[in-house]
């Protein structure tokens, strides 16, 4: 996920100039490679050299560790040297709005068949113009300590120094962390309300004055501190958790109390791919049901794909940490564009960063 970046008009007058200035760079480009930026460790190795076999392409993955990274490569080197980009369902209006992705022509991605019905129409694409989607997951907190239930954890149990027993980290994401702030002061997760956000903000700076308090992490690197033991917890994606707590055993993962929220990662076009027929392949090679029943498992998040669902063994479908429970489930919301209201959260993200 996850997941956001927010941007003033300074940041969108330079992406659209840059991209203007970038324009032909596509027409230079490999056709026999399709460069998909994606999310870090968010890839079967195995499957560079499968797809290659497969369709003839070579894959070119360009990694990043948060939505705000992602797209301010974007904006520093433009889009044109993209064809596939992966992103939050959160981001994808802004990046609609930007003009950094377009319309999949939606023939060429027979292999949307497989996509399960409660995945179509999605709020953040409506008419199913801009995005397939790729994996889904929920976000929650990632501890060391077999004596605290899950169903007991609550955001303010990183402020109880009585039950924390080390250091944490909370998840470097803008949006994230305020809408699971927001969640933590009873407030809607998508709230516009300007003195609801500051609050939220209100609520991570204190928890930042925290003599636990250890910093911001991408989920990737939040998960490797806990399985080091130099953090007692992190805000993690709940795929990082999955694959902390298969190698420990002895680590643990709640969804608070309070709540917090579900996403769906998505492939998108790029506006100026400079290969948009490898960009389908890539797509409808996600979407194939072998292909996306090992993805599920090797990544540890949920499957989109209805096909793989039922060639995936009943073992990883009954995992609570990749598909929540109803109960957690009820506690989750869906995090959706806010409009005007994102200069708020902006605000309240650089005032939480002044430390």
């Amino acid at each position: 996920m996850k997941k956001f970046f927010l941007i003033t008009f300074s940041f969108v007058f330079l992406a659209v100039f840059m991209a203007g200035c970038r324009g032909d760079q596509n027409k230079n480009q490999n056709p026999n490679k399709v460069t998909v930026m994606i999310y870090s460790e968010y890839f079967d190795p195995s499957m560079l050299t499968d797809f290659q076999m497969k369709t003839g392409y070579k894959l070119h993955l360009e990694l990043y560790e948060a939505q705000e990274e992602m797209i301010s490569k974007i904006q520093t080197s433009g889009n044109s040297q993209y064809d596939v980009i992966i992103a939050s369902d959160v981001v994808i209006p802004q990046l609609i709005r930007l003009g950094f992705i377009g319309k999949i022509d939606t023939n060429q991605v027979f292999n949307r068949r497989n996509i399960a019905e409660q995945f179509l129409n999605p709020p953040y694409d409506t008419t199913n113009e801009y995005s397939v989607p790729y994996l889904w997951g929920t976000t929650g907190i990632l501890y060391r300590d077999t004596t605290l239930s899950p169903s007991k954890v609550s955001y303010n149990t990183l402020l109880d120094e009585k039950r924390n027993k080390g250091s944490f980290s909370l998840l470097d994401e803008s949006r994230s962390m305020l809408s699971m702030a927001l969640m933590a002061k009873g407030y809607d997760a998508n709230s516009t309300d300007p003195e609801q956000i500051k609050a939220a903000a209100e609520f991570i700076k204190g928890i930042t004055k925290s003599k636990n308090f250890l910093g911001f992490d991408g989920s990737v690197s939040g998960k490797n501190k806990v399985l080091s033991r130099l953090n007692w917890a992190a805000v993690v994606f709940n795929g990082e958790a999955m694959a902390a707590m298969t190698e420990d055993p002895t680590l643990q993962f709640a969804i608070p109390i309070e709540g917090s929220f579900m996403w769906v990662d998505a492939m998108l076009l790029s506006s100026k791919a400079p290969n948009p027929e490898g960009a389908y392949a890539f797509m409808n090679y996600i979407l194939d049901t072998k292909t996306g029943a090992k993805l599920a498992k090797y990544i540890n998040y949920a499957t989109p794909n209805k096909s793989s669902l039922n060639i995936i063994d009943s073992v990883f479908k009954k995992n609570n940490v990749v598909n929540p429970t109803r109960g957690d489930i009820s506690r989750l919301v869906f995090l959706k564009d806010v409009g005007e209201a994102v200069e708020f959260y902006d605000q309240a993200w650089e005032y939480i960063k002044r430390r």
